[in-house]
């Protein structure tokens, strides 16, 4: 072998790790999951769809870890501590405020991204919509901020009622608080009185449901919390077979058999997640990035299940709704 030829294979056997060094390494999103992959399927493809609209193609050019609590908001806090040991480049807790403020509990550097439907300044997780601190910002929609309304819809529909009932999850204390407190204002304003209803777990459902059947309330609402949420089938089927007149935050809810929801677009709420998400992987700062007030509602009225519950809808409510089902 001539000197030559040994000296350029010689260069090019240590060029080859170079140029493998030189790879840029594929970002990791770490994503934590108050409930299933199963239960958060749309929400998750809002979440891709959002990403992808940055650029940013799972599977392609970047990899999310997932962890899911299964319903288990106790299982967040090592859940999180997972996801910050395998040094991911932005974390992701969508949907429920303990995995928000598990994320946070658990990084001060590892960029943060939350989407929720209450306040985040009340739940502690930033000082200002404004100017984010720290490591974290995210997207709220108004669900946090229209409980009262769901309550006068609910009024609306029994006028004559003299009391209304509202189901809380006890394991998200913040955001059960604020709704209470916000629905027992609204109460005093409307002359009724306010029961509430604890549940936070589906096996808990049965129980509430029984406790409400001995209240004679006109109506139920069911506040904004990501375990209903993702139970929104199930939580339907108990209001039509307990002929409860209920308002909750999805659609789903509507179109499965309850009588009407009222809250934020979450398919424009967790695809504004993942457009942060992607803003940030490309390098832009959490400080630069306000949180996101998701502003648009709709209003959704099964008549069917009026018809079923002997209930005469209002015609200014039905003139409001976004979508009417019969």
């Amino acid at each position: 072998m001539t000197r030559r030829k040994f000296l350029g294979l010689l260069g090019g056997a240590v060029a080859l790790p170079i140029m493998a060094r030189a790879q840029p390494a594929i970002p990791v999103i770490g994503y934590l999951g108050a409930e299933s992959a199963a239960r958060f399927a749309s929400r998750l493809e809002a979440f891709r769809r959002g990403l992808r609209s940055t650029g940013f193609d799972e599977g392609r050019n970047v990899t999310i870890e997932y962890r899911w609590a299964e319903g288990r908001n106790d299982r967040l806090p090592a859940l999180a501590a997972e996801l910050v040991s395998l040094q991911v480049s932005v974390i992701v807790a969508p949907g429920s405020v303990p995995s928000a403020l598990a994320a946070k509990a658990a990084t001060r550097t590892i960029p943060i991204v939350f989407e929720i439907g209450a306040d985040p300044v009340a739940a502690g997780l930033v000082a200002g919509l404004s100017r984010p601190e720290d490591n974290i910002t995210g997207v709220t929609s108004l669900n946090w901020a229209i409980a009262a309304k769901r309550l006068q819809l609910l009024h609306e529909v029994a006028p004559t009622a003299g009391s209304f009932a509202v189901l809380v999850n006890p394991s998200n204390p913040k955001n059960a608080e604020a709704v209470v407190a916000d629905l027992r204002t609204a109460a005093r304003t409307l002359g009724c009185d306010l029961h509430v209803l604890h549940a936070s777990k589906e096996s808990d459902f049965g129980e509430a449901f029984s406790a409400f059947g001995k209240l004679g309330a006109g109506g139920l609402v069911i506040a904004n919390d990501a375990s209903f949420v993702t139970r929104s089938e199930q939580l339907a089927a108990l209001t039509l077979r307990d002929r409860v007149a209920a308002v909750h935050q999805s659609r789903e809810f509507a179109a499965a058999g309850g009588l009407m929801s009222y809250g934020g677009s979450v398919a424009e709420s967790h695809g504004q997640a993942g457009a942060y998400v992607g803003r940030i992987l490309k390098g832009q700062k959490v400080a630069e990035l306000p949180v996101v007030q998701v502003t648009k509602v709709e209003m959704v009225v099964n008549l069917k299940t009026a018809k079923a519950l002997g209930l005469t809808m209002p015609l200014s409510l039905l003139g409001r709704a976004d979508e009417v089902i019969e």
